[in-house]
């Protein structure tokens, strides 16, 4: 027997010092990056129509969106005709509601560059978009923005 043995030279333990900074930048990343969604839909999503002439929004902190179009579920009624502002069905007499809440939401300098966006279905019948464009004259918000997709506005 000998008195000095030789150390087995082994692979060396994975240093683990550096792990809590990796996982601190991948939350800070992903926190930066991530946008959360807004609204809860009520309303199925709707089918944009088609148009040839499309500009992107400026700034979008400053939409306020109106969805247009049918009810998920029944208890809503049916039917193409459901507006539906922030998280819940409303009628065209809430739009003046919302509006002005909307604008509790910014100073009143950017009041005047403040757009309304209505993302109505195709399907969406003309009186209904007609009656809320009429309830915004109502509140004088007069920037009106109609989201489409880009294409061809004939269909062969």
């Amino acid at each position: 027997m000998s008195k000095f043995r030789k150390k087995k030279k082994g692979v060396p333990a994975l240093s683990t010092a550096s792990l809590p900074d990796i996982v601190f930048m991948l939350l800070f990343f992903f926190m930066v990056t991530t946008t959360m969604r807004e609204t809860d839909l009520q309303i199925e999503a709707p089918r944009l129509p088609n148009a040839t002439e499309v500009k992107k929004l400026e700034r979008k902190s400053l939409v306020s969106t109106i969805y247009v179009g049918k009810a998920k579920e029944a208890k809503y009624g049916t039917g193409y005709d459901r507006i539906q502002l922030n998280d819940k069905i409303s009628t065209p007499a809430d739009v003046p509601a919302f509006i002005i809440n909307e604008r509790t939401k910014v100073s009143e300098l950017e009041i005047p560059f403040m757009t309304t966006s209505i993302k109505a279905d195709k399907e969406s019948s003309v009186g209904t978009l007609a009656d809320i464009r009429e309830k915004l004259r109502d509140v004088n918000a007069l920037k009106l923005s109609l989201s489409t997709h880009t294409g061809s506005v004939i269909n062969k």
